[in-house]
């Protein structure tokens, strides 16, 4: 089951948060300062201990005070549309791809992603969205339930027609 919702990721009860993160996973801001306020200083301790994670790639930890058991924190790219080869779109694929990894090998049945990248990293929604759901369409795993999590109206409005076409096709 494919889902566009519009809310506060902190407050889903799935089994993980996925987490737009930066390669420090030091705690930032937007959804990443919002995760980690809400689950408490134990998620900063350790994220600390992870090493940072690579633009792309994915790390979970605990969720400990958000109603969901991890949160797998994923790095995804700054758009630089100067610089336009590709890079930005398959490293974006990956931190979708790489979650949902990292989610079936903990026994995830449900998970909730943000917008990664489309905050303070520029991404074009449009381009940001049909990614992400062609990710999660095309993702053969054990996950039951994918919930992509809007900040805004406009935004949920685009994931929300992505994935009418995606799920008639």
């Amino acid at each position: 089951m494919l889902t566009a919702t519009l809310g506060d990721i902190t407050k889903l009860k799935v089994d993980a948060l996925v987490n737009a993160a930066q390669n420090s996973l030091i705690r930032g801001g937007g959804v990443d300062g919002a995760i980690h306020q809400a689950a408490g200083q134990e998620l900063q301790d350790e994220c600390l201990t992870l090493n940072g994670c690579d633009t792309g790639d994915a790390k979970a930890t605990k969720a400990y005070r958000l109603p969901a058991k991890y949160v797998i924190h994923t790095v995804g790219p700054v758009w630089r549309p100067r610089h336009l080869n590709g890079t930005e779109e398959k490293l974006l694929a990956s931190c979708y791809r790489r979650s949902l990894e990292v989610a079936e090998k903990l026994g995830v049945k449900s998970i909730a992603f943000p917008a990664i990248s489309t905050g303070i990293y520029g991404f074009p929604k449009e381009l940001a969205a049909k990614i992400a759901v062609t990710e999660a369409t095309h993702f053969e795993g054990n996950v039951e339930s994918i919930f992509f999590v809007c900040f805004d109206e406009k935004t949920c409005g685009i994931y929300g027609r992505l994935l009418q076409v995606a799920t008639k096709q």
